[in-house]
This record gives structure tokens, sequence and C-alpha cells, in this order.
């Protein structure tokens, strides 16, 4: 399922094509988040319809819609360059990404139907796709309230150790790498722990939206406090203990259009 919208695909499995969702998904998280300074002015309201497209790869794209009819897969919302000067940029951008969660659902079970999934092999789809959260939660901060609000009542920040250092927080919810929690006789501490390593799993980047490299280098923003895979940043240990107060890019951007 690698190339565009309008490649050929051959996929057979949820699994395959849950692949696919969550390669087009990456790229409109970059979009929206990482790349948005970029996103913002290829959105000009000047210009004609234009899309946002994510394709598998991991990479995103501003273009006019397919010229075919019907397309070859669903196509996603239309002009959302209209919007951009009359919106508030945080509210357009969070209209922008509801569309685009649609859209990436849209593709999905298009491909389900084209495939001819079972009652089984849907409810796998829809199972996987929903452990994941929507690129609306990840742009507007959603997806990391709702990881805090999850956290143990006695894990706080200063726990947290410096954004710089490549390894794991140990009891922050935000964890990045770590041993396991140590293990405690007491039927509690074993609840804990469970809490606990949950955390760690939901612990998403803020660049591309997945918790994947775990046993990776990742950087936290002093300003908006998320967490980024140093790769997806650019950012790799050895410049990170340089670094005295770490922004992420979309901080930065802000920061320069204020």
């Amino acid at each position: 399922m690698d190339g565009g919208a309008g490649a050929h695909y051959s996929a057979r499995t949820a699994e395959e094509v849950f692949r696919d969702f969550r390669g087009r998904r990456a790229g409109m998280i970059k979009a929206l988040t990482t790349d948005v300074e970029k996103f913002y002015q290829l959105c000009d309201p000047e210009k004609e319809n234009l899309c946002l497209y994510g394709y598998p790869n991991e990479t995103w794209e501003v273009t006019l819609p397919a010229e075919e009819v019907p397309p070859e897969i669903p196509e996603p919302a239309l002009g959302i360059n209209f919007a951009r000067d009359g919106m508030n940029e945080k509210d357009w951008l969070a209209l922008v990404a509801v569309h685009s969660d649609s859209w990436l659902l849209a593709v999905a079970f298009y491909f389900a139907a084209r495939f001819g999934f079972d009652k089984e092999a849907r409810r796998r789809l829809f199972n996987m796709i929903n452990n994941l959260p929507t690129i609306f939660e990840v742009v507007t901060g959603a997806a990391k309230k709702q990881t805090k609000e999850k956290a143990p009542n006695n894990t706080t920040k200063s726990n947290k150790p410096s954004s710089k250092m490549p390894s794991r927080p140990e009891s922050h919810s935000k964890a990045t790498k770590a041993a396991a929690p140590p293990k405690d006789d007491d039927e509690s501490g074993e609840d804990y722990g469970e809490e606990e390593e949950e955390e760690r799993d939901n612990t998403l980047c803020g660049s591309c939206g997945t918790n994947d490299g775990k046993d990776e280098f990742w950087i936290c923003c002093d300003s908006c406090e998320r967490w980024y895979h140093g790769k997806c940043v650019k950012i790799t240990p050895a410049r990170a203990e340089h670094i005295k107060h770490y922004k992420c890019p979309d901080c930065s951007n802000k920061r320069a259009r204020a």
C-alpha cells in the first residue's frame, strides 16, 4: 500500500490497512504540528480549492483534489484554505484536524469494503485505529491531557528528569525509556506498576503521533511539555546535552509569528 492517494493497492488484511492508516495519519500530524508554518503558508486563501493529503510513507501534501470522477479512494475535505484567514489559527487547525480524522476513517473502511473484510476483520481494524488518539486530540493537546488525567496520584512533575537525558523517566507518566517498576509483595504496589507501565505505553510523540521506538532517545519541550522522538525533531543525545531550554518546532514557530 505504498505511494500516494491514487496508487494501486494490494492489501488484504486488517493489519496492512492499519499500517496504511497509521502512515497517512503520521504525515497529516506532521503538517499540523512540526510543519505547521509550511502548511499555513501553502493554504493560501487566494488559491483554488485545496486539500490536505496524508500518504502511507508518512508524508503530506496540500494540493488540488483528484480529477477522476469518482476518485479511486475517498477525497479529503475540499477548500481548507478558504477559512484560514477568517478564523483563529488554533481553531482553523483544529477544524482541519477533525476533517482529516474523518477522511482517514473513510479511506480505511473503503479498503475494508473493497477487500471484503468480514465482521471480525472490521472489528479488528477499528480497534487498532481506536487505540490511537485522533489527529484532533494530538493537535489540540487533548491526548496529552488524557494521559495526565490517568497518571497515578503520587506522580509529580518533580519526578520528570531533565528533558535532555536520553534515559526514560522512571515514574513520570510521560515516560520514554525505563526499566520495569520495582516489584513489591504488596498488591497495591503491583497495581501502581501496571498503571505506570500503561502510561508509558500511552506516551505519544508530538511529531509523528506514535509511541514507537520506546528504546530510542526522546526529548521533552520545556514550553508545551510534549515529548518527541529525537529523530523526529533532528535532536541527538549529544546535542541535547548543550541545550538549556528546548523548544519544539511548533513552539518556536509560534514565537516567530508573534
